[in-house]
């Protein structure tokens, strides 16, 4: 593969993605930790799982470039539900149940809101 970034100098994108997913492993580790620990005290603990939403982190002229310069990543970031990326206020509403009345008995959950990401 082309490119300068020894980040991203693997064959394949899921090659890159090894501290990403550990960093993503760890913080649902802790979730179900304290999920468990702080139940008794009526404390829900949860976390929300994206794929790429429309904000600067992802929509900025580096991305573009990098996507110019790897475009086998574009491919591998495509979603089932064919959309270029979320907007944020589809987390936000994720968050608004799993905070609210209706999400009060969901406690140690890992929520996917990732138009099929993770089932690809």
């Amino acid at each position: 593969m082309q490119g300068s970034s020894p980040l991203f100098r693997r064959s394949e994108p899921e090659d890159s993605a090894a501290g990403y997913t550990a960093a993503k492993h760890g913080v649902v580790g802790l979730m179900r930790y304290y999920a468990r620990t702080l139940a008794e005290k009526n404390v829900r603990v949860n976390t929300v799982h994206p794929c790429g939403v429309a904000t600067p982190m992802l929509q900025n002229e580096q991305m573009e470039q990098f996507i110019a310069e790897f475009p086998e990543w574009g491919d591998y970031l495509q979603t089932p539900i064919p959309v270029p990326t979320i907007e944020p206020a589809d987390i936000t509403e994720a968050m608004i149940y799993l905070c609210g009345q209706s999400g009060r008995y969901v406690t140690g959950v890992t929520l996917p809101v990732d138009a099929g990401f993770s089932v690809k």
